[in-house]
């Protein structure tokens, strides 16, 4: 595996925990929904990043990746349909539990 693959898998992780950190610790939804594309992004990034045969990318995996791109898209709009709903109904967009710390 080249260095650069090293490189783009090492960010991919990062983002990964990093989004899978705010996807924990925060309450306020739209604050998940870009803490969850922080994490698909890690993802995509990972498996670009692994995704090498001899040195050479792999078709298959670029497709997937790409494939995931448009999916990801699309959830993240459904995401933010449905937590536009939620602020017409409720007036807000923090979740049920204890007093907001964000």
């Amino acid at each position: 595996m080249s260095a650069a693959a090293q490189l783009y898998a090492l960010a991919g992780a990062t983002l990964f925990a990093g989004g899978l950190a705010g996807l924990v610790l925060h309450r306020q939804l739209l604050r998940k929904v870009i803490a969850f594309n922080v994490m698909g992004s890690g993802t995509f990034l990972v498996l670009v990043g692994l995704g090498t045969r001899g040195g050479q990318p792999d078709p298959v995996t670029q497709a997937m990746v790409l494939t995931g791109i448009v999916v990801a898209v699309a959830a993240t709009a459904l995401a933010l349909a449905l937590a536009r709903r939620l602020l017409d109904l409720t007036g807000g967009m923090q979740l049920p539990g204890k007093a907001p710390n964000d």
